[in-house]
């Protein structure tokens, strides 16, 4: 039996508790939405339905690791809106609790809670430290824009003892059919962190070069992840590169795109130019890097998937936490990281 045990907070349907199951590290997660909460139960995922801020360590004593992804919105540390002010308030807010000093009232009365969310998984770990039972390893993911969030926490975190990395990571160089960019903490509390080592190449528009890595394997394709017999073209439904008129495509050749919850309503196109049935729940999932028959349970299944942490990169960061074996291939990559330790 594995000698870790996981407490996954805002788990969503469960990517890295699924991750965990694959690693033999038994987990539980926190939800909130009866929708994800219905995918996790039919997955045979432990579940507590619930939100965050009603629990603490005391109430899962047997896990000594922390996972998570608090809802975030863009934390922009550029420009002067709003972003600023708000990440300039959660960094604020991160060194009272380092301080184990009450955290702002005016924080609390912000008008979107995820910016209060985001401090939820600081709380747990300081809390566990604080009862003498310090989180073994501690993993937050999210968008890239929440990166000097991480950062942040970081800091906290190497003062209490852990050696901390994070950086931005790209779902296509761990085997997923997808160009996502995740920005990831790994704080380990012995031993030195480290974000994993790719295992695939990472994807470009045009042709590859020697610096892409020659010994990594190739990006997943979408050809690759799905069945369908013949090569195709997904258009997307909404704008891109800033432009609503604009829509980006990919061949079957690729990876896709970044899925989000209206990947259901992209379309499919053959090379001849004939339109194509558009892509079913389990192809979406897919993409995010669940199997054909995972157990969608519930409604809005398109943005339960786009929620997901990526199973597969899931794993790899996992198991760069507890410092398992789960990297085959060495890596000429360079990934977006910093690290230090305690």
């Amino acid at each position: 039996m594995s000698e870790y045990r996981l407490i996954d907070l805002f788990a969503g349907v469960g990517g890295l508790s699924l991750a965990a199951r694959s690693l033999g590290v038994p987990s539980v997660g926190i939800e909130w939405d009866q929708d994800a909460c219905s995918t996790r139960r039919a997955s045979g995922l432990a579940t507590v339905e619930g939100d965050v801020r009603d629990f603490c360590p005391a109430d899962f004593p047997d896990a000594n690791v922390l996972v998570g992804g608090p809802p975030c919105q863009t934390f922009s540390a550029a420009g002067h809106g709003a972003g600023r002010r708000t990440l300039e308030a959660v960094q604020h807010s991160l060194r009272h609790m380092a301080n184990r000093e009450k955290v702002p009232s005016r924080l609390a009365g912000m008008d979107d809670e995820r910016r209060v969310l985001v401090l939820e998984p600081l709380r747990w770990a300081l809390a566990a430290l604080d009862a003498n039972r310090p989180y073994e390893a501690v993993v937050l993911e999210q968008v890239p824009a929440a990166l000097p969030v991480w950062e942040a926490v970081g800091d906290v975190l190497r003062v209490e003892g852990y050696s901390v990395a994070h950086g931005v990571l790209h779902a296509e160089e761990f085997g997923v059919p997808q160009t996502r960019r995740r920005a990831v903490l790994i704080a380990r509390r012995h031993g030195v962190a480290a974000l994993p080592t790719p295992t695939h190449r990472r994807y470009h528009k045009g042709p590859s070069s020697p610096a892409d890595g020659p010994s990594l394997l190739p990006p997943v394709t979408m050809g690759e992840a799905l069945n369908r017999r013949r090569p195709f073209v997904l258009v997307s439904s909404y704008g891109s590169g800033g432009n609503p008129a604009v829509r980006g495509k990919r061949s079957s050749y690729q990876p896709a795109p970044t899925v989000t919850g209206k990947i259901g309503r992209s379309r499919v196109i053959t090379e001849e130019g004939v339109e194509s049935d558009r892509l079913t729940v389990a192809e979406a999932g897919r993409l995010q890097g669940f199997p054909d028959d995972h157990p969608w349970s519930g409604r809005g299944i398109f943005q339960q998937i786009a929620n997901a942490v990526p199973p597969p990169l899931a794993e790899h960061v996992l198991s760069a936490a507890l410092a398992f074996d789960h990297n085959p291939a060495p890596s000429q990559l360079t990934v977006e990281v910093s690290t230090q330790s305690a």
